[in-house]
């Protein structure tokens, strides 16, 4: 356990609210009925120069958030604060968020709002395949929020838009970022094996050690059997998993579960710098070096994965289609300052 957490409630705090039907709990609100209760950050860490962001075109943002607003959808780039949004939006990419923007879960790391959501919307499938088709997407990717209220975790849902929006766009590969189904699992993956997607994607996010404070409501060897057993029933689809590091773990624990996803057969992997939200959620630990990314990357190719992206910006479905073929991880964005101090330029 890190020392950005405490096992009591900071003092000279307003009680946090409590979850009311269709109303969004961030920040304190969200995290601080958590078992293992957040410290309020007062100064965040500098961050380092290679946490950077490529500047990219102002108006093909704004194209592609009106017409997510026209179809009533979100994107997980801009729910959970991604700093990818806009190059990736730039790039005519964006990861559609179903099932609404209210999760049941209270992860501490996550900027995604959290509460009793509201009904799933019937339409919402078909604004994504239409959304898909008029983005002209080549490449597609569909997460959700967690839905532990429904019975059968929003797998049907997930079934409806590989359906609606194969119908519109059927050259259109399609990857679903999926959560745990805990407790949903057989249901889930009966319907998603029937109805397969190109890519099945779900997200461990950290190592076992550190689970009960960044992860309350999950379980990490459940994770691996979701991302085996699909891989069991669907050996012809691609399997994939990301995680974060700078929330305290090891170097030694990273190998560990790298280990532990190729022991389970997932075929790729994205590893990313873990960058805190607010104040109120879990603080950074470190700032991975990347020649430590490196080593990720090194690693994973020795144990066999078919593909591994590892860097300080890269998110689950970073540039997700460049990684699908195969494609090498984008280098991160340095100084030249930085890159003479640390003697990595020539004279």
């Amino acid at each position: 356990m890190t020392n950005a957490v405490q096992t009591h409630t900071p003092a000279a705090r307003a009680k946090p609210k409590k979850a009311i039907q269709g109303e969004k709990l961030r920040g304190y609100d969200k995290v601080a009925r958590i078992p293992i209760k957040i410290i309020p950050t007062i100064e965040a860490k500098k961050k380092p120069d290679w946490i950077r962001v490529k500047l990219s075109s102002p108006a093909e943002v704004a194209r592609i958030k009106s017409t997510l607003r026209e179809q009533k959808l979100y994107t997980v780039c801009e729910e959970a604060a991604c700093p990818n949004l806009p190059q990736c939006f730039a790039d005519g990419t964006a990861t559609f968020m179903i099932m609404g923007d209210i999760c049941t879960r209270r992860c501490p790391f996550c900027d995604v709002g959290h509460g009793r959501p509201n009904e799933l919307d019937k339409d919402e499938p078909r604004h994504t395949a239409e959304t898909i088709q008029g983005l002209g997407l080549k490449y597609a990717v569909i997460t959700s929020v967690d839905r532990d209220d429904l019975k059968d975790g929003g797998a049907m849902h997930f079934v409806e838009v590989l359906n609606e929006s194969r119908a519109l766009s059927p050259n259109c590969l399609i990857e679903i970022l999926v959560p745990d189904f805990r407790g949903r699992m057989d249901i889930a993956l009966d319907l998603l094996t029937e109805t397969a997607p190109d890519v099945f994607n779900h997200n461990i996010e950290t190592v076992p050690r550190l689970y009960k404070a960044f992860r309350p409501g999950s379980d990490y060897q459940h994770s691996l059997d979701l991302l085996k057993i699909y891989k069991e029933r669907r050996p012809d689809i691609a399997t994939k998993c990301g995680f974060m590091v700078g929330l305290g773990e090891t170097e030694e624990e990273i190998y560990k579960l790298l280990d532990d996803l190729k022991a389970h057969n997932v075929d790729m992997i994205t590893v990313g710098q873990y960058l805190q939200p607010s104040k109120d959620h879990a603080p950074v630990d470190r700032y991975v070096h990347p020649d430590e990314f490196q080593r990720y990357m090194d690693y994973g190719k020795k144990i066999g994965f078919f593909n591994i992206w590892a860097g300080p910006m890269v998110r689950s479905s970073y540039f997700a289609d460049r990684q699908y073929y195969g494609e090498d991880c984008p280098a991160p964005i340095r100084s030249k300052k930085a890159l003479e101090a640390e003697g990595k330029l020539g004279c």
